[in-house]
């Protein structure tokens, strides 16, 4: 392939452009976003299908998010057409100091588990912007934990790929691994103690999570185990509505959610992009992507200096988004050679959800949730049921560092769902994949924007992500400096890439580069769009 239009891909979209007018769900997985349906014909919100979803979730996507894990998500409200951001993200441990790790953070295991504060942001979500129970939001992960669902075949090859970290742990392979064995596609899965957890939390909310008895059974298994998850701990969780950050761009405003988390990094890129010459450019041309790597590095070099818990003094500086400043990045880029970035040492990407939601009232959500690394710190704590994360590695040991481990302190996230909005219309947008979360919604948002591409084809289109030294997440936060696409990516374009100097891994035709899930409310009376994405078990639904 040597040109590349709209039309082509459009016509290659392995999926159809769904569309309706009363809801919208987009998910990944088949089970939550019926989920999600089920709430909403209840006469549910899109808070209410947001958090049965995430439960959901939680079931049949265990080494993705949960209760052990965080999320961020975006909320509009369409009475008001204001747009809030929920942070729910927990701290880390008041014992977890950085003398604790001079030989490093652990992977995996106990000790790298920090404060999970799903279940509170679950709660606020319901309490906020619902119009069901918790409990009833509750009620269809309660029956798939009890009841057991198929194992999906993305869920057989991460258990089969974890089945050592898993094995590690009794309560773990004892869940996942029943009688020792990895289950095969198609075999029931089923997650009693979990459900005990979920009905436990229906019946008292949030609060025995964090101070109740499954605070202490919950507390007891980690810290028996060797990490820091002590009660006292738990009780600093917290969920807060937080205004959004903005940027306007092609005369959409673009709403992202306030550090702890990094989403600004993709308000900087675009912001960045606004002064360059796209017009002129192909779709998923060389010049494109060029600019979109060199932007993001610009935005990612950003983040190191100054992105963390504004709770403790890091503050993005005012003029971060102003035009100004943007133009002047821009002018930093050349066309033809690509920054180069110092190198360091490789390291494991984190799994992660992210669901969308509209509802019958014109609402739209959108939320990203993680336990960070697939199956997060591979422990399940004691009779729980609930796989924590292994969040602790997010943080940086270095004395200064903006995201310097402290205890109480929020980690920074790549947790960035994201919202357009423009003259009544909404658009809510997510995918997991760390780092790579705001350069796979940089692409799709500039191809649905820029090129005119409709949801679904902007979704499946081939993807690139930068990996850049010092810029990494996951502790130590190296590797090298290098560009992966995926193997469907126009040769030209590739070849384009390497003559500027970027070093490209070609992966697969289509790599494991996120899972962008998309919903779209459009004028009133509204037309409804969804979009979910191939690469996983990602499934929408619209009515």
């Amino acid at each position: 392939m040597t040109s590349v239009t709209i039309s082509s891909f459009a016509e290659q979209a392995g999926r159809p452009i769904l569309m309706g007018r009363r809801w919208a769900v987009s998910s990944g997985h088949p089970l939550a976003s019926w989920v999600g349906a089920q709430i909403l014909e209840q006469g549910g919100t899109a808070a209410d299908a947001a958090v049965a979803i995430a439960a959901a979730l939680n079931v049949v996507e265990p080494h993705m998010s949960g209760l052990g894990g965080d999320l961020f998500a975006l909320f509009y409200h369409a009475e008001t057409e204001t747009v809030w951001a929920v942070n729910g993200t927990g701290p880390a441990p008041l014992e977890a100091i950085s003398e604790r790790f001079r030989g490093g953070i652990p992977e995996r295991g106990p000790l790298s588990v920090s404060v999970p504060a799903a279940a509170r942001a679950w709660e606020l979500l319901v309490q906020r912007w619902g119009r069901l129970s918790l409990a009833q939001s509750l009620a269809p992960a309660i029956e798939l934990a009890h009841e057991g669902f198929p194992v999906s075949h993305n869920l057989a090859a991460s258990l089969r790929a974890h089945a050592d970290l898993l094995a590690s742990y009794s309560h773990s392979a004892r869940i996942f691994l029943p009688s020792g064995n990895v289950p095969r596609p198609g075999q029931l899965l089923r997650q009693t103690e979990l459900a005990r957890t979920l009905e436990m939390i229906a019946r008292e909310g949030a609060a025995t999570f964090y101070e109740g008895e499954l605070a202490e059974r919950l507390s007891r298994a980690v810290v028996e185990a060797g990490g820091l998850l002590t009660r006292e701990s738990l009780a600093l969780a917290e969920a807060d509505v937080v205004a959004p950050l903005s940027l306007s761009y092609r005369g959409w405003l673009v709403w992202a959610p306030p550090p702890n988390s990094s989403a600004h990094t993709l308000l900087e890129m675009l912001g960045i992009l606004q002064h360059l010459p796209l017009e002129s450019w192909r779709p998923l041309s060389a010049e494109l992507l060029h600019a979109m790597i060199e932007a993001k590095k610009i935005a990612f070099s950003d983040r190191e200096r100054f992105t963390g818990d504004p709770r403790f003094g890091s503050t993005l500086p005012e003029d971060l988004l102003d035009s100004d400043r943007l133009r002047a990045l821009a002018r930093t880029i050349d066309p033809h050679r690509a920054r180069p970035v110092p190198q360091r040492r490789e390291q494991e990407g984190s799994q992660t959800t992210s669901f969308s939601v509209v509802d019958p009232y014109g609402n739209v959500i959108v939320v990203t949730a993680s336990i960070n690394m697939a199956f997060g710190s591979g422990f399940v704590a004691g009779d729980t049921g609930i796989l924590l994360n292994n969040r602790m590695t997010y943080w940086h040991l270095e004395a200064g560092h903006p995201n310097q481990l402290q205890p109480g302190k929020r980690v920074r996230h790549t947790l960035s769902p994201i919202l357009l909005t423009r003259d009544g219309s909404a658009l809510g947008i997510g995918t997991p994949g760390s780092d790579a979360q705001v350069q796979i919604l940089l692409h799709v948002l500039v191809h649905i924007i820029d090129y005119g591409f409709e949801l679904q084809p902007a979704v499946e289109l081939p993807r690139w992500r930068h990996r850049g030294p010092g810029q990494e997440s996951n502790w130590p936060h190296g590797t090298m400096d290098f560009v992966q696409v995926e193997g469907r990516l126009p040769n030209v374009t590739i070849e384009g890439l390497q003559a500027r100097g970027h070093r490209v891994e070609r992966l697969s035709r289509w790599g494991p580069i996120g899972s962008c899930q998309v919903v779209h409310r459009i004028g009133d009376p509204p037309l409804l769009q969804a979009a979910a994405d191939p690469r996983s078990d990602a499934y929408a639904i619209v009515w």
